[in-house]
């Protein structure tokens, strides 16, 4: 089964080197054809618009027309830099991500602002909002799925140390320096303990999708230190998503209250209906394996699922993502119909609805905010705190466990990867007010920031013991 957001694993540790290469040639031929289509879409829509075939910013078009004009715009657009950061040896993800930024005030707001505000109208933001939400109900709905928490029990020692070392150090230290930027980054009339719990949770995170494409691009699955990263970022996933359930509980009107009500539900509840819910989800996908129709509706039940749970955790006050994420983990592994419909999903997801997600998070975001000194300084704090607890704080955790200086290093700059995951909660905690929009631009800048240099990290501790 392939990780969440990215084409499936490879076993590559024992393959020959040029094998390797050459199958980096084919991959690269396989990439250019996307971006050379992209590229010729893109002239032609730019062609389209010099010769007047296109509508001006100016003139009236039917809403529907212009929503799928911008449908188009998007993909193309998230599709084309994804596959040119894959050539530069980044993951697909990043990219996507900056084609979203490109999309909003910080890129075409500026060089076309009227274009922008054509492209992207009060009513296309208000539908792409809504369709980006399924979007994102799908991603997490998969990330709960890919969780593979059985690989916490290998290596319980070093697992145990990597997971409490990789979230206890960025917590502390992230709440410390997020702490005096509360007036500059928390969201109106939002307690100051909220915002302080978000913003440790938030600089905290490591993603577990673009960190398992990442492990596969470079070889490292197989590996200790690899290994150990994907059972840590599994369990700190965990840990993530029941803390921002709490923070959102505390958001809500009853307070501390429905914080205890909500991790009563997530602590007493949760390990007696996980296991009952998966078997009778596994009954009932095995009755419909049963007939050739049956196999044919598993994947809109997986959808319709994840659907509902979201649509009830947000009816509770909390996010659709903890919805989606929690059906994702009761839903049965090891069943051929569930992986094929898993897979069919995944697809659509992230080729078509999480594109969308990327640029409804592009038009939030505007790298402006930062244009002034004290912006940029609490940016540079939060940033260079948040990476440096994280890297060593995981790195001096795992090494009692065994794990020599370059291999800890190695561990942590993994840990770092943070990915679309911070993304999503950087958002989740803007959409529920606790966070500001110049909080949400630092979080999405610390996300890439700290994705695109976990590769070249990598090589350079692997270097320390040579």
């Amino acid at each position: 089964m392939s990780a969440v957001g990215e084409p499936g694993l490879r076993e590559e540790d024992s393959a020959p080197a040029g094998h390797r290469a050459a199958r980096g040639r084919f991959l690269l031929r396989g990439v250019r054809l996307p971006i050379v289509v992209a590229l010729l879409a893109a002239a032609a829509v730019l062609a389209g618009v010099r010769a007047g075939a296109l509508p001006s910013p100016s003139t009236g078009v039917d809403p529907l027309a212009r929503f799928l004009i911008a449908v188009v715009v998007v993909l193309v657009v998230c599709h084309l830099f994804g596959g040119l950061l894959e050539l530069a040896g980044q993951p697909p993800a990043i990219g996507e991500i900056l084609g979203g930024l490109v999309l909003g005030p910080s890129a075409l707001g500026l060089l076309w602002p009227e274009g922008q505000r054509w492209l992207f109208s009060p009513e296309v933001v208000s539908v792409l909002g809504q369709t980006a939400q399924l979007g994102l109900v799908t991603f997490m709905f998969l990330v709960g799925y890919e969780l593979r928490l059985d690989a916490l029990r290998t290596d319980r020692r070093a697992v145990g140390l990597g997971l409490v070392g990789s979230l206890a150090l960025p917590l502390v230290l992230g709440a410390a320096a997020a702490t005096p930027a509360y007036t500059m980054l928390a969201g109106p009339d939002v307690p100051r303990v909220t915002y302080v719990l978000f913003m440790a949770l938030a600089l905290s995170i490591t993603a577990l999708p673009v960190l398992a494409r990442l492990l596969t691009d470079l070889g490292l699955t197989g590996s200790r230190t690899g290994t150990l990263a994907l059972a840590c970022a599994a369990g700190g996933d965990v840990v993530a998503w029941t803390a921002l359930t709490l923070v959102l509980a505390l958001r809500g009107d009853a307070g501390w209250a429905q914080v205890v009500s909500t991790a009563l539900v997530v602590l007493v509840l949760g390990p007696v209906a996980v296991p009952i819910l998966r078997s009778a989800l596994a009954w009932a996908l095995r009755t419909l394996a049963g007939t050739s129709r049956g196999a044919r509706l598993t994947l809109p039940v997986l959808a319709a699922g994840a659907t509902a749970c979201g649509a009830l955790t947000q009816v509770l006050g909390l996010h659709p993502v903890i919805g989606a994420f929690l059906f994702g983990v009761v839903v049965p592994r090891d069943m051929p119909v569930v992986e094929r419909a898993v897979t069919q999903l995944h697809g659509f997801a992230v080729g078509l609805l999480l594109p969308l997600f990327f640029a409804g998070v592009g038009l939030q975001v505007s790298v402006g905010l930062l244009d002034h000194g004290s912006a940029l300084l609490v940016f540079a704090a939060i940033t260079l705190v948040s990476t440096a607890a994280k890297i060593f704080g995981s790195a001096l955790a795992v090494r009692p466990a065994g794990l020599n200086r370059s291999e800890a290093l190695g561990f942590g700059a993994l840990m770092n990867c943070r990915g679309v995951t911070e993304i999503v909660v950087a958002l989740v905690g803007w959409e529920n007010g606790i966070v500001n929009t110049l909080a949400l631009t630092m979080l999405v800048l610390l996300a890439l920031l700290a994705t695109a240099v976990t590769a070249p990290l990598l090589r350079v501790v692997g270097r320390l013991d040579r």
